[in-house]
């Protein structure tokens, strides 16, 4: 009788700086589509903020504050809101991530989603606080629905973003790694 398969364990290979570079501004491409303010594009993620915490968790010296500030200030002017609302909600994000960043990569896929979910709702709460301060109305209980997407996306980003990182399972004898 065969002895049971152990799941393939990856060892991750640095990761290119220009790989992250690019899949900010991906993020940040997908964020400025423009699409319509209601139905199904409010339960559309917010890429920017889904790509911030993972790097934030699996790269927090490359990708941090200053980082989650100018790509805040850049969605700002893009929505034509006002300026400093996603800033300060990414820097808070990016700043949450970075502080339990060692935490959650100790689980798995399902207690990383228990994880970021609070992340993402509390940006967006920010962002929701700092609009209503300024005289804004309460859009619904459905502007959060976006947070919940982004979650459950958390594991396909997480296994897309990673993929270039991943060294070979088989072992090359002509490859010391």
């Amino acid at each position: 009788m065969p002895a049971p398969r152990q799941p393939e364990q990856y060892l991750l290979l640095p990761v290119n700086p220009w790989f992250i570079g690019f899949t900010l501004v991906a993020s940040l491409m997908l964020n400025l589509l423009p699409l319509p303010r209601s139905g199904w594009a409010l339960a559309m993620p917010d890429w920017v903020a889904l790509t911030l915490v993972f790097w934030s968790i699996h790269q927090p010296r490359r990708v941090g504050l200053t980082v989650a500030w100018f790509l805040g200030l850049i969605t700002d002017v893009n929505d034509a809101s006002l300026l400093g609302e996603h800033a300060l909600a990414y820097s808070i994000l990016s700043y949450s991530a970075i502080t339990m960043h060692r935490r959650v990569l100790w689980f798995g896929q399902s207690g990383q989603v228990l994880h970021v979910l609070p992340l993402f709702l509390a940006a967006q709460l920010v962002v929701l606080l700092v609009r209503l301060a300024a005289g804004g109305t309460f859009p619904g209980i459905l502007y959060f629905s976006s947070s919940l997407v982004a979650t459950l996306l958390w594991p396909l980003v997480t296994f897309i973003y990673l993929a270039p990182q991943r060294a070979p399972v088989e072992k090359d004898e002509n490859r010391p790694i």
